[in-house]
């Protein structure tokens, strides 16, 4: 079964789109099979893929209209796109009985199809979200490295908290980690310093550094690997996904043992 991390931080600018695309295609490179989900209604993520404006997308599937249907970016890299009509969901969906599960329905039946399922969800914190959160093993929170940075996670820490709680017992804070980074400036060193502070477990060894080749890449249709396979950016996400494999493998080992542990203890 795949592991479906969600790619979340309600404070806009941080490079969540961004991370989810090349988290992505990064997985991909090293021999995953992704599925990517714009789960944001400005579809962003559609976009910076030259896929605008399709017939299919995940805010069909939400209505019931459809099943999910995989666009094939590159072999082993597939995405279900969003449309501007997703804004309209929460309100649409707000009476359905077990809104919040939605999304995880959608994605069972395609769960074993795929390594790792990404969800780029929406900057707020509503019923996308929370449907996100629920059908996700894990939550990776990009942080931008600037001021006021850590303002405003609590709030989502503690959404998480409640959907752990509530809804979804797997979801963990999977990692954090830095983007807009760059060591030159005291600033960015002294927010690196705040979250090794407050995530000092989660918070991932690799920066995602500031790479004017990452805000050119969407123009162009593509990831960063794609437009600029040498660049920082590529070099950064390309680290910052190998850290994630190696994090999965010592998640799932964990489980196996703690399964066996109390397979053991049972028949004592």
């Amino acid at each position: 079964m795949s592991n479906v991390i969600t790619i979340s931080n309600h404070k806009g600018g941080v490079g969540k789109t961004t991370s989810a695309i090349n988290i992505g295609a990064g997985l991909n490179r090293l021999g995953k099979k992704i599925l990517l989900i714009d789960f944001d209604p400005q579809a962003n993520l559609s976009q910076s893929l030259g896929l605008a404006n399709q017939e299919r997308t995940i805010y069909g599937a939400l209505r019931g209209e459809y099943k999910l249907q995989p666009i094939e970016i590159v072999k082993g890299l597939d995405i279900v796109p969003s449309t501007l009509d997703l804004s309209g969901a929460e309100v649409e969906l707000s009476g359905e009985a077990g809104r919040e599960y939605i999304l995880k329905e959608l994605l069972d039946p395609i769960r074993d199809s795929y390594d790792y399922i990404i969800i780029d969800s929406p900057p707020s914190l509503g019923l996308l979200t929370i449907n996100a959160l629920t059908a996700s093993n894990e939550v990776l929170i990009p942080i931008q490295a600037q001021y006021l940075a850590l303002q405003g996670l609590t709030k989502l820490m503690e959404v998480i908290d409640k959907i752990t709680k509530r809804l979804n017992k797997e979801l963990k804070v999977g990692g954090v980690f830095i983007t807009l980074y760059d060591s030159r400036k005291v600033l960015n060193r002294d927010v690196v310093e705040s979250t090794e502070t407050h995530f000092k477990k989660e918070l991932f060894t690799t920066k995602i550094r500031d790479n004017i080749a990452l805000a050119e890449a969407p123009a162009r249709g593509v990831d960063i690997f794609n437009y600029q396979p040498k660049s920082n950016g590529a070099e950064d996400y390309l680290s910052l996904c190998k850290e994630i494999i190696k994090r999965s493998k010592h998640n799932n080992q964990s489980k196996q043992n703690n399964h066996s542990k109390h397979i053991n203890k049972k028949y004592e």
